[in-house]
């Protein structure tokens, strides 16, 4: 076979940098502590462990491909129709699935210049240009963005609030943003850290996906439900959008025991509550000592910060390093043109006040 018969993929594919998520291990440590990747400190419901555990004696089975009585469960829980509601293997498996169905070669897809990585990648999956809008403070600029939509726009990706800065922008702001969009514009909303914000001006994007034809609300059972092993995620939307995602998705995309943990864990109240309450205290605890260590905090809602490090030799990498060395795992955020800065999960009490301690001495402060 000659070089140039053989298979070749979608040009825009190779031009793609793969997603690298947060590290997990350091060797030569059994368990380190693990703040890159924006997990649950307090771990999953133990209602949502029992369910898990109890499906699996029926995992030769394949699971209910509509993903029923999660779907239900949600439209209960949020107060909303069932059959508009589409379940997939994280919000990051929906992001893919519209990209797929709204967007193509000469298409343009717009998303915040420090916007989750997933947004350019979905674009370019499919062959649409990814279309970086700037943002103003680190947070999502609404003029700047409809001053980029063109008739080759389809898609607005937004996270709300935003991985990985943590700002968000109030419901008003959302509803210009949709209003200023044609109406063949899908809005999609990211609102993936929904449930950690205690803002009354916060809006998560399911009002404007319950009344709106072009608007996607998506969410996740990673993050506040402590489920990211499971791959569970979950969009709504009008009848429409939700008939086309239901015709390419997998049809058995959701395995059964995600689904039966999905449910208990959302009849938990008490343990996502517990989990919000943790995060909100020891977020502004965390956040008070890191100003006192005379580190700069882009203000946070979700449960993570970002932290800008002083110049060289007290820069970002050298303190990653140093966490690294001393068995603490964060996260660089240069891929979002953030390289002075380092994402921090808030985990434990146990495992922020070793962060503390580490950068204290990294500042020469101890």
């Amino acid at each position: 076979m000659s070089a140039s018969a053989k298979p070749r993929p979608r040009a825009s594919i190779l031009k793609i940098a793969p997603y690298v998520g947060g590290d997990a291990k350091i060797a030569g440590i059994e368990k380190p502590i693990r703040l890159a990747s924006n997990e649950s400190a307090l771990g999953p419901s133990e209602k949502a462990l029992a369910a898990y555990h109890a499906a699996g004696p029926e995992m030769f089975r394949y699971p209910d491909g509509h993903s029923t009585a999660l779907r239900q469960a949600l439209a209960r829980h949020h107060g909303i129709a069932a059959e508009r509601i589409v379940c997939g293997l994280g919000s990051d498996d929906l992001i893919h699935l519209l990209a797929e169905a709204y967007a193509g070669e000469g298409d343009e897809v717009i998303y915040g210049r420090h916007g989750f990585s997933i947004y350019p990648i979905a674009a370019m999956t499919v062959g649409a240009k990814p279309v970086a809008a700037p943002e103003t403070n680190l947070t999502f600029d609404v003029d700047a963005v409809l001053a980029l939509v063109t008739p080759k726009t389809k898609l607005v990706f937004i996270a709300n609030p935003n991985n990985p800065t943590g700002t968000y922008i109030p419901r008003a702001e959302l509803e210009r943003l949709h209003a200023g969009l044609p109406p063949s514009v899908i809005l999609v909303i990211d609102a993936a850290y929904a449930e950690f914000v205690v803002r009354d001006d916060y809006e998560s994007g399911l009002a404007l996906a319950a009344r709106t034809p072009n608007v996607v609300m998506t969410r996740t059972f990673s993050k506040i439900y402590a489920m990211g092993g499971l791959r569970l995620g979950w969009c709504y939307s009008c009848a429409e959008i939700a008939d086309v995602l239901n015709r390419i998705r997998g049809p058995f995309n959701v395995n059964m025991a995600a689904q039966a943990a999905g449910v208990a864990a959302l009849e938990d109240a008490a343990a996502t509550e517990r989990a919000r309450e943790h995060n909100e205290i020891w977020r502004s605890w965390f956040t008070r000592e890191l100003e006192g260590l005379g580190l700069e905090l882009t203000p946070a809602v979700a449960n993570f910060v970002l932290a800008r490090f002083p110049k060289p030799p007290k820069h970002a990498d050298a303190a990653w390093d140093f966490l690294r060395a001393r068995g603490i795992l964060v996260r660089k955020v240069g891929v979002y043109h953030l390289p002075e800065h380092l994402r921090i999960s808030i985990g434990t009490e146990a495992e922020l006040r070793a962060v503390v301690a580490a950068l204290k001495e990294f500042l020469g402060q101890a």
